[in-house]
């Protein structure tokens, strides 16, 4: 069984028969290959989502059959400060105050040392 002349045929009749390609020709060949590289694409997206779908059954079937997860320990708390000597300020807000120094910085607060907050007076 051969093929190619069928196929040869369907291209003679977008080409024509050795004549010289116009741009209605040129369009229409334009256009049948990005139809077929869309129409490619499109069944290997499907085919993609059909791995995955096969996964996510797979991987949810292991999760139901595994033992159940134990909890994490909770990670240790940040090393204790001495504490701060506040000056004429309130601890909720001195405690603004070193989380605002905090997130302007970058550094975590358990890597920041105040020794001391004190109001400044405005003259």
């Amino acid at each position: 069984m051969n093929i190619t002349p069928k196929l040869l045929g369907v291209f003679a009749n977008i080409y024509g028969s050795n004549d010289a390609m116009t741009f209605a020709k040129a369009a229409l060949v334009a256009v049948v290959g990005f139809c077929t590289v869309l129409l490619i694409l499109a069944v290997i997206a499907l085919f993609i989502k059909g791995i995955a779908a096969v996964f996510d059954k797979s991987a949810k079937k292991n999760k139901t059959t595994n033992s159940p997860i134990t909890p994490v320990p909770a990670a240790p708390s940040a090393p204790v400060q001495p504490s701060v000597e506040l000056i004429n300020v309130d601890e909720q807000t001195a405690a603004i105050i070193m989380a605002i120094v905090s997130h302007r910085s970058g550094i975590s607060l358990d890597r920041l040392a105040f020794k001391s907050i004190k109001l400044s007076e405005d003259k």
